[in-house]
């Protein structure tokens, strides 16, 4: 089993990674409670929701499960996960338990930092994907005209980490994943970059992938504990998501996975970094990788105009100018300012770069 521990602003808190830890979730608890919730969705709950349950089974333990994917970050989610923690009799000293995937992480902590003004909730992942969200203190739902507009900074009191959980997702929730590792890696540590890059998605052994979780999570604590609230640096962590919430948004939640389409904002900041600073960056290697595993590379033409429109709501549009994560090396991130002029050039080309390479 790996440990690590974030130091957020409010709180430091251990994150757990190994296998099969669901079978002793009290363990892993930083203290008692006087009852517990946990959220889930209902793919996650057919397979881990019992083994959580019986592993609490002195404690006094509710659950809830919420419907699968993006939908679930609604108001409408949010207002009835209040109700049943209201029906429970929770109380200040309660806990909530995240078990999934991000969605589920990120609207359970949104429940967890607004009931009763705040009360303790710790992450399960089960998802590669979420090794980023559950870490950072970030929890939010969406709202119809943007990703995430509605939320809070809220640490979790732990993460608890069980990569057998991993063995039962779906090939495009691997992709997804392992696009968040991709850049994470692609903003500090370009040997991980290197090694990430050699390996083939369908062959990931638990104990490679653990190792590789613990050091994107490392990653991340470095950013977020420099700037847990966004300020500075730990926009850096938004490479590859200016486009990517974008076409999230534009093509309907659910059309292809968050990663998926991070993994084309990854490509597309390949592609902004080498305009924007006359240089070259392994953009073939990047592109050969992706196509080799399986990410959906082709995708039906969005005209630029209507996704430079939903880029401008992105939080991290500074006065309607927006800004992206570009890249001056491997490991080099650096904030830039981008014209709308030069934008819809850089969209419209890279759209028909891809049309043409995937027809």
């Amino acid at each position: 089993m790996r440990h690590t521990t974030i130091e957020a602003l409010s709180h430091s808190y251990p994150v757990h990674i190994g296998g099969d830890l669901r079978y002793e979730t009290g363990r892993y608890f930083p203290k008692s409670y006087s009852s517990i919730l946990i959220i889930t969705d209902e793919t996650v709950a057919a397979h881990y929701l019992p083994d959580v349950k019986k592993s609490l089974s002195q404690e006094t333990v509710f659950s809830h499960v919420i419907p699968e994917g993006e939908k679930a970050k609604s108001i409408e989610t949010f207002y009835q996960l209040h109700t049943k923690a209201i029906e429970y009799g929770l109380d200040r000293q309660s806990l909530i338990i995240a078990l999934g995937g991000g969605v589920v992480g990120d609207v359970a902590g949104f429940v967890a930092a607004t009931f009763m003004r705040g009360i303790d909730f710790i992450q399960m992942p089960t998802t590669i994907l979420a090794h980023d969200s559950s870490v950072g203190g970030k929890v939010a739902i969406n709202h119809e005209h943007g990703k995430n507009l509605i939320g809070s900074f809220y640490a979790p009191a732990a993460v608890i980490y069980d990569v057998q959980t991993l063995h039962t997702l779906p090939v495009d929730e691997i992709r997804s994943g392992y696009a968040e590792l991709l850049k994470e890696a692609l903003l500090a540590d370009s040997d991980l970059y290197q090694s990430l890059i050699t390996i083939d998605l369908s062959s990931l052994s638990s104990q490679d992938l653990s190792d590789k979780l613990l050091k994107g999570i490392k990653i991340k604590a470095g950013i977020v504990e420099v700037d847990e609230r966004e300020s500075g640096i730990r926009k850096h962590l938004n490479l590859g998501h200016t486009l990517g919430h974008a076409l999230e948004s534009l093509l309907g939640y659910g059309y292809r996975t968050h990663g998926e389409l991070v993994a084309l904002g990854l490509l597309f900041a390949f592609r902004v970094s080498e305009k924007t600073f006359s240089l070259e960056l392994p953009y073939e290697q990047l592109y050969t990788w992706l196509k080799r595993n399986g990410y959906p590379l082709n995708m039906p033409y969005v005209e630029p105009e209507r996704i430079i429109s939903k880029m401008k709501k992105d939080k991290k549009t500074l006065r309607t100018t927006i800004q992206m994560v570009l890249l001056k090396g491997v490991s080099k991130p650096a904030l830039m300012e981008i014209t709308d002029d030069n934008l819809l050039e850089y969209l419209d080309g890279f759209q028909k770069e891809l049309a043409q390479r995937n027809s």
